[in-house]
């Protein structure tokens, strides 16, 4: 035991062996009084040890003194009266400092006036000792003292946040009323994937993964509007627990990783290429690893970096920034600040998200806590974020990537495009596509057709998608005589072979042709499977096709001479 009493009382406190501890704030303990003679004594335990106010240092005084008055309020709330009584009151070795917080209610004791006046036999009695029912009672639901505490301490923070913003200029990290949180850019963070990128804007921090693909794998929409069938271009985003310091499981999408995606890809969709100038679909991934507010706008800084990183041709580079308010007692009296963090978006009465290029605005979301916005607030938002998101694409975005690749990721699929002709596409894909089918097979390709005659080939090895694209173009081109092909042998005959130079196109080479030396068998030359060159010597009346092996290779070796 010490000298100081009160210091006994909050050791035993930080123990949890104090029954008529409440609550812990930052300057104070607040317990219930030992004797309630007068129902709903509280007393508030100074942290500090000091006889004097003024003996506390400045700001720790003045804090002491607010949630003073914050607990008063809950007293006041928690326990009905007429008047709160104050003493400031000390006890122990260097006269430890404690408020004494009494509830005063008409008639409450036989002579009016202070508490002292009541004797002290009476005032300390055993009668009025609580029992640990009545402590649990006086802290119950009905009249819960801390959560009434919480709701007043939360009321006073924010006063106390928005005074400093609207009235001092000051945040409460200390950041200018226009200054952005520090900021950094870093693409290929993921080597394997196609494209990917960090960004980190304080502690909120966005990695975004780009992932290439075939038209056919976009997003298949089925809803009332007829015309929007599909999507090629996807966003999502993720917001997992950990990134706010939670341990929860992964569940299905809500409403903020709904709502901010479908953000992020309102923002970059007018800066995506066509299908023309890049016939892939994209999918874009954001993961929050981070969270302190404006995660939205991370994303979507991230995702560009992405997409550069990944060789996607973007049209320009998007940034994105969010801007808050703080309004006083008239519309005039207002202040925005730029880039706000979450303590500024939860005490504040706007975040107004900004997406846009160095050219102008691609997306806006606005969230208010207010009835309206005056032109001025929305002219001074748009102005803030102009600046800020120069700011971020110049001095940080394209520092880290200038622009798009030229080329893409070795990992990533390569897609050719070709158009043919409409009538053409039945033959391209055969009898119950049979005919694509083998080219598929052949080449280790993936093949989209389209009812306007685009044909999209994609494959990870360019020859198999240049073998892909020879065969389709003999499918599709008619055959002429004196043209040279290449093509496979599909059958033996006595009299020759069948050799196929495109899916459903084979002609006959006569044994006659095969060599310009005598084949006594077929077979003795060739083989199914075969791979020759034939020239076309005529196509006969009834559509069959006559090649020559031994013309193939007089006409090749004259172009080589």
């Amino acid at each position: 035991m010490s000298e100081c009493m009160v210091c006994d009382r909050i050791q035993l406190t930080k123990k949890g062996k104090n029954p008529y501890f409440v609550r812990e704030l930052e300057t104070g303990y607040v317990v219930i009084g030992d004797y309630q003679r007068f129902y709903g004594y509280t007393v508030f335990i100074c942290k500090q040890h000091a006889s004097e106010l003024f003996q506390l240092e400045n700001d720790f005084k003045m804090k002491y003194l607010e949630e003073m008055s914050l607990v008063a309020e809950c007293v006041y709330k928690a326990f009905p009266c007429d008047k709160i009584h104050y003493e400031l009151l000390g006890v122990g070795s260097g006269v430890h400092m404690h408020w004494h917080i009494f509830p005063r209610r008409e008639g409450d004791s036989p002579v009016k006036g202070p508490v002292w006046k009541v004797p002290k036999e009476e005032m300390y009695s055993e009668k009025y000792k609580p029992s640990t029912e009545q402590l649990t009672e006086m802290m119950g639901e009905e009249e819960n003292i801390p959560q009434l505490i919480a709701d007043i301490i939360y009321k006073f923070q924010k006063m106390t946040v928005r005074r400093m913003i609207l009235r001092d200029h000051k945040r409460p990290d200390g950041r200018g009323i226009e200054e952005i949180r520090k900021l950094s850019a870093e693409v290929d963070v993921l080597p394997r994937v196609h494209g990917s990128a960090l960004f980190s804007r304080g502690q909120t921090q966005a990695l975004t993964v780009t992932t290439l693909g075939a038209i056919s794998e976009g997003q298949r929409l089925d809803g009332l509007d007829e015309k929007e069938t599909g999507k090629r271009y996807i966003h999502h985003y993720n917001f997992p627990g950990y990134s706010v310091g939670e341990a929860k499981t992964s569940r299905g999408p809500g409403r903020r990783e709904i709502g901010h995606g479908a953000l992020g890809e309102r923002a970059l969709l007018p800066v995506i290429p066509s299908e023309e100038e890049f016939p892939y679909s994209i999918r874009l991934v954001s993961d929050i690893l981070s969270s302190n507010g404006s995660t939205s706008q991370a994303s979507i800084c991230g995702s560009t970096l992405s997409l550069m990183a990944a060789g996607v041709p973007i049209k320009r580079p998007v940034a994105g920034i969010s801007v808050g308010l703080v309004t006083g007692d008239s519309d005039d009296d207002f202040i925005e600040i730029t880039d706000i963090q979450g303590v500024e978006d939860f005490f504040g009465d706007m975040d107004f998200k900004v997406a846009g290029t160095s050219e102008g605005i691609t997306a806006i979301q606005m969230d208010m806590k207010i009835h309206g916005l005056t032109f001025p607030m929305i002219e001074q938002a748009f102005a803030q974020t102009g600046r800020a998101r120069d700011y971020i694409l110049n001095e940080v975005m394209l520092k880290a990537i200038a622009e798009p690749r030229k080329e893409l990721s070795p990992y990533a699929p390569k897609i050719a495009q070709m158009q043919i002709d409409v009538e053409k596409i039945a033959e391209v894909i055969g009898a119950r596509g049979k005919v694509i089918k083998k080219i598929v097979e052949e080449t280790g390709c993936e093949i989209d057709t389209e009812d306007d005659g685009t044909i999209y080939i994609k494959g990870v090895d360019p020859a198999g998608i240049q073998r892909a694209k020879d065969m389709i173009t003999a499918i599709v081109s008619d055959p002429e005589p004196g043209t040279i092909y290449h093509g496979t042998v599909t059958r033996l005959m006595a009299f020759g072979a069948f050799v196929e130079i495109a899916p459903g196109k084979e002609g006959l080479v006569h044994i006659s042709k095969i060599s310009n030396k005598r084949v006594a068998k077929v077979e003795d030359v060739l083989a199914v499977g075969d791979k020759v060159a034939v020239k076309l010597m005529e196509i006969d009346k009834q559509g069959r096709l006559n090649f020559s092996m031994k013309d193939a290779v007089e006409t090749e070796e004259h172009t080589e001479a």
